[in-house]
């Protein structure tokens, strides 16, 4: 039983209110450095959901995710949009050297279709990120993708309003995101592995180029990988 304990103890995933511990679980830099040395020099974590709670779209989250895009897009691993609130703009993105042809964009009109959706998402070997947009969630339905997020290893972000910050849930990250002064993003670590909440940051979005949602018609972008067509 001692044996067991002290296992459980070492591992991040258990909270230690009195200290903490670098979680050695799978994650991927998020590209700013400043956010990473908050997150524990991890940044977003693999095989699990991380939320993003936002009172609005486009207040600089998409340029949160923008080094992670480049990233895994040139590495050949598929970026996922499911129910963003537009459609995003894709010369911007172009610009930014992420690369189209790894970027699919989905819509689904039913709860159940974007459940379905997301979860096979998260469990397809060719996915590197998933950024959905989901809407009200059942703390059934949060585990549910949990499960699915840790059969993948890819990365998982929900764009959530910020009153869910209140409910509970088993998202390894959950960031509060506002807007600051001069195009910052201001950033409030609700929950993360091997940790306590409360570490703040602030994120300049200025140099970055306007990736802002343009409105237009909600398509299904590819192209899709030959053996999932």
């Amino acid at each position: 039983m001692s044996e067991l304990l002290n296992t459980l103890m070492q591992d991040a995933r258990v909270w230690q209110g009195h200290k903490h511990r670098r979680t050695t679980q799978p994650a991927e830099p998020t590209g700013y450095q400043v956010l990473d040395n908050q997150l524990g020099g991890i940044g977003w974590p693999r095989r699990a959901l991380s939320e993003c709670l936002l009172d609005t779209p486009g207040i600089g989250e998409l340029h949160l995710l923008l080094p992670l895009m480049q990233r895994l897009s040139h590495s050949g691993k598929t970026v996922f949009w499911l129910n963003p609130p537009h459609t995003p703009y894709a010369p911007a993105l172009a610009r930014e050297g992420v690369n189209l042809d790894q970027v699919v964009m989905i819509h689904t009109d039913e709860a159940g279709d974007f459940l379905w959706t997301l979860e096979n998402c998260l469990r397809s070997p060719v996915t590197g990120l998933v950024m959905a947009w989901p809407g009200k969630l059942a703390s059934r339905d949060i585990r549910r993708l949990q499960l699915a997020a840790e059969a993948g290893s890819n990365v998982c972000v929900l764009f959530r309003e910020r009153r869910y910050a209140e409910q509970n849930s088993p998202a390894a990250l959950r960031l509060e995101l506002e807007p600051g002064a001069n195009q910052e993003l201001k950033i409030n670590i609700v929950k993360r592995r091997g940790s306590w909440p409360g570490q703040r940051c602030a994120l300049a979005m200025a140099h970055r180029a306007d990736l802002g949602f343009r409105e237009a018609p909600r398509v299904v972008r590819g192209p899709w990988p030959a053996s999932h067509r």
